[in-house]
């Protein structure tokens, strides 16, 4: 069941899934430790003596946000019962408190009393080994614990402050299905304490008069002492619960709005899909800069393994989309994690935890050569390449000089080194999908890019040696990439040359998206005949041919595959590959009519997206529902490359219109390197913005 409105603050995250149900809670890094795995927190409601969970079919459900915050905007109908609850949810900007408010609105005509039933079946640590819950009457709270995690649970009304009802008791042992079976009658039977594998309930109670509306607040807090927790319920009782969710909502509200920002003619649900993808992307953002691949943990259901690591690659991408908009806050702290992570050659291995420690890997360290290492080089040359970005949009050198030494010039020079010695070109490495063992496209126009951004880092700190150096093996694997890659009889270049025996180099023709890594780091012009010769013949079969539409990302992608159509559906759409499509419409722009295609694109991307506005991995072919993780962070960073890309193309091509001028593209979000920047040593005066 894909995940909708992610909430977090750095340190604790919580994911809902489609039926608004508590699916993952993370603390006290984003995708570690998941103190849930997966195991859903049921939301009941009991009136008239009625009862019903809310994923029930019986409920209407509408899944969204307030523009431009993170907090939702949740409504819950239920005409049999008649009820109708408008649900606001936020965790806490600074503080780890995850707060929802529920206004019951009642639809008959007679005062009722309605019970609000929240039960939590903790994993505490990812293990349901050992856990406790007790109640402690005093304060009328409820507490989870483990080790250095503590959870306090509370609810107030009109009332007061306190739990009308709760109950603890065991489940996963003896046949224990779990205290929220104890909700489903309306009482709570108030067992005060449960050891092991334990879940609780709780319940909140409000009268609400006929055709009239009633404010409950329910709020958990988080920390690794008592007194952490403790102290933070005290601080929601002084402030209101209702201050803290407006507070939030006042901070990421003014978070999502910088000035000076603008959309050109873009339609605002575009904008806004924009402002909502920059927010989503925050909540994946640890604390300590690891910027996570996504925090679904349903995927573990395939494999026992999840996506929610720092990939580099996918965080220098999402680091671009992030600077390219103007927050440099959250890519500095990744940056900085990236120093700390490289190893001493020079090169990132697979994945990461948030806490820097080595992720899980499927990469074996067996290979046939030599020297050979289980890497994927763009990981490596990505993080340079998204560094020099950053550095030319804010142009601090207080934040670049601590990583010149270890982590630019180490990479830089781990990528002129890691070389097959018979072709020049880059040793194997697996591909972006990590599923190839070879010599990719992708990569090399990443390495280009990687390379020509340490070059320009070296010539800015006055080492034009080395800068020569670095530029110089960029250029000669271009030479290298047009003699292997360009395929005359095909009229376009392979994804992949594979090394086969002796050393000699073999062509894999397979049509694939990551092809527009040749365009996109610099290697060639996006205007390039051989490029558009590649990426219309990329386009023509990876396009989807069903009502859905969308880009497969290659041709017999069998990941999550749902048809075996292969004609029709190349693969499953995904988001990343179609915004790919959107930022090569634009970058071969030369008029206004011409970036019509790419407003088209981006209306896909915009109509397949939850309500919530959350993007996923991948759509059904046949269904556009989402598949794999939901939401995944680099959809969500292409589609605001692809925005930026837009709205500068269409600020350059009126500029242009009006002066007469050739185009010259603007330098704050294109994907392109500008060598003009690195002539300028530290210490001279910036170049002005393009």
């Amino acid at each position: 069941m894909p995940r909708d409105l992610p909430l977090g603050n750095g340190r604790l995250l919580v994911n809902f899934d489609s039926s608004y149900r508590v699916r993952d809670l993370y603390y006290p890094h984003v995708g570690r430790e998941n103190h849930t795995i997966g195991h859903p927190f049921r939301f009941g409601v009991w009136c008239d003596g009625r009862f019903s969970w809310i994923e029930a079919p019986e409920w209407e459900r509408d899944l969204r946000y307030r523009p431009e915050t993170l907090v939702t905007q949740v409504t819950l109908t239920n005409q049999a019962m008649g009820l109708r609850l408008h649900c606001s949810d936020a965790v806490d900007f600074h503080e780890d408190v995850y707060i929802r408010h529920v206004q019951v609105e009642n639809l008959a005509d007679n005062e009722r009393e309605v019970r609000l039933f929240f039960c939590h079946d903790f994993h505490i640590s990812e293990s349901s080994l050992s856990d406790t819950a007790y109640y402690r009457p005093w304060q009328r709270l409820l507490i989870h614990y483990k080790g250095s995690r503590y959870f306090a649970i509370n609810a107030c009304t009109d009332r007061g402050c306190g739990l009308d009802q709760f109950s603890t008791g065991n489940k996963e042992i003896e046949g224990a299905e779990g205290t929220w079976r104890d909700a489903e009658d309306g009482k709570l039977e108030g067992n005060p304490i449960a050891q092991g594998s334990v879940d609780s309930a709780v319940a909140v109670h409000v009268r609400v008069g006929g055709k009239s509306r009633a404010d409950a607040y329910y709020w958990m807090s988080v920390g690794n002492t008592y007194d952490d927790v403790r102290t933070l319920d005290e601080l929601v009782v002084g402030k209101t619960p209702a201050e803290m969710i407006r507070r939030t909502a006042n901070y990421w509200h003014l978070w999502a709005n910088k000035e000076g920002d603008e959309y050109a003619d873009l339609a605002p649900a575009l904008v806004e899909l924009h402002k909502r993808s920059l927010l989503v992307m925050r909540t994946q953002v640890d604390e300590t800069g690891a910027i996570i691949a996504a925090t679904d943990s349903d995927i573990a259901q395939f494999g026992r393994d999840t996506y929610a690591y720092m990939w580099p690659r996918d965080g220098a991408l999402v680091a671009r989309a992030f600077g390219a908009a103007g927050f440099g806050q959250p890519i500095h702290k990744f940056f900085d994690f990236c120093s700390r992570i490289i190893t001493k050659e020079g090169f990132f291995l697979h994945k990461y935890n948030a806490d820097g420690s080595l992720g899980s890997s499927w990469h074996p360290w067996v290979y046939p050569e030599d020297g050979d290492l289980p890497v994927q080089e763009d990981e490596t040359a990505l993080v340079i390449w998204a560094l020099w970005h950053h550095f030319e949009r804010f142009r601090n050198i207080e934040t670049i000089k601590p990583l010149y030494r270890p982590l630019i010039m180490r990479a830089a020079n781990w990528m002129c080194e890691y070389r097959d010695p018979r072709t020049g070109l880059p040793r194997p490495s697996y591909d972006l999908w990590e599923v190839r063992y070879g010599i990719h496209a992708w990569t090399l126009g990443t390495v280009y890019g990687g390379l020509q951004a340490a070059a320009s880092f070296a010539r800015a700190f006055g080492e034009t040696d080395l800068a020569d150096k670095f530029a110089g093996t960029a250029e000669e694997i271009k030479t290298l990439t047009t003699r292997h890659f360009w395929q005359e009889s095909l009229g376009r270049f392979v994804r992949t040359v594979y090394r086969v025996e002796g050393g000699a180099l073999e062509p894999d023709p397979t049509l694939d998206a990551s092809l527009c890594g040749l365009y996109r780091f610099g290697m060639y012009e996006a205007s390039d005949p051989r490029i558009a010769s590649t990426l219309n013949a990329m386009k023509d079969r990876l396009w989807v041919k069903t009502d859905v539409g969308g880009m497969a990302r290659h041709d017999g992608d069998w990941y999550h595959r749902v048809s075996q159509d292969v004609e029709h559906v190349p693969g499953n759409p995904w988001f990343v590959c179609t915004a790919w499509l959107a930022q090569w419409y634009i970058a071969q722009a030369e008029n206004a009519e011409q970036l019509e295609p790419a407003r088209e694109v981006l209306h896909w991307i915009l109509d397949r997206a939850l309500p919530s506005g959350v993007l996923a991995e991948q759509v059904n072919p046949y269904t556009d529902q989402p598949l794999s993780v939901s939401p995944l962070t680099w959809s969500h960073a292409e589609y605001i490359i692809a925005v930026l890309d837009y709205v500068d193309k269409a600020a350059a091509l009126e500029s242009c219109a009006q002066c007469g001028l050739p185009l010259r593209p603007r330098r704050r979000h294109g994907h392109v390197l500008e060598k003009d920047v690195s002539a300028h040593q530290v210490g001279s005066p910036a170049p002005g913005s393009a």
